[in-house]
């Protein structure tokens, strides 16, 4: 081959562009869009710090943090609030820190307030939730901050991911059977029965308006 044809076929290996389709890098940033938009609008995952959500998250038996799947269709899109979910939120204090809470009351619900709210009973307004902690006295929620905007939630959550053992929805309280000869059955149990203390309680504390005023 003549040098000038040489070097012109040198040039064009130099300027030839790497095959999208077979490079690691460009398949990654293809996805990432898919990802995104998954993420954003439909479903993401987040884990759960801290004790406030205790024992539904992070239970003391764990040894690891609980990792949630959260829907976020539910509520930016379809605007699907419900007494008892458990939800991430903004908190109204710092905007950059997210709160997982179960939301207690909707708009028109009576609540009785735990301290340190300065008022016995509130009446959630129009367009605000009563959001708190499944142990309320190591929970920042409405109690201190009072009812939040509907605006600042993001997701509800669907099930616990991480740990395996804690796999599935676990977040709703149940009905165990008995079984004191099985120590683990025992705890269960236990555990089970306090958790459908709990939501009574809460349950005593809420007035729920009728829903056609939420």
């Amino acid at each position: 081959m003549p040098p000038r044809h040489r070097q012109a076929s040198s040039w064009l290996k130099l300027v030839t562009l790497p095959k999208f389709s077979t490079t690691p890098g460009w398949r990654h940033i293809y996805w990432f869009p898919t990802v995104f938009v998954v993420s954003y609008y439909f479903y993401n995952l987040k884990i759960v710090s801290g004790r406030s959500m205790q024992p539904t998250l992070n239970p003391d038996a764990s040894l690891w943090r609980d990792v949630g799947l959260f829907n976020r269709y539910a509520i930016h899109t379809k605007l699907d609030f419900n007494r008892g979910d458990i939800v991430a939120l903004r908190s109204p204090e710092d905007p950059n820190r997210i709160l997982v809470k179960r939301i207690v009351a909707l708009a028109g619900d009576r609540v009785k307030t735990l301290p340190p709210y300065p008022n016995p009973e509130i009446v959630v307004p129009q367009g605000q939730a009563w959001i708190e902690g499944d142990e309320p006295f190591h929970s920042d929620d409405s109690n201190r901050f009072g009812p939040v905007p509907l605006s600042l939630i993001e997701s509800r959550l669907v099930a616990v991911v991480w740990p395996p053992s804690r796999f599935g929805h676990q977040f709703q309280p149940t009905i165990v059977d008995k079984d004191i000869s099985n120590p683990n059955k025992h705890s269960a149990y236990r555990l089970a029965m306090a958790e459908l203390e709990r939501q009574r309680w809460r349950t005593t504390r809420v007035a729920a308006a009728p829903r056609s005023s939420l």
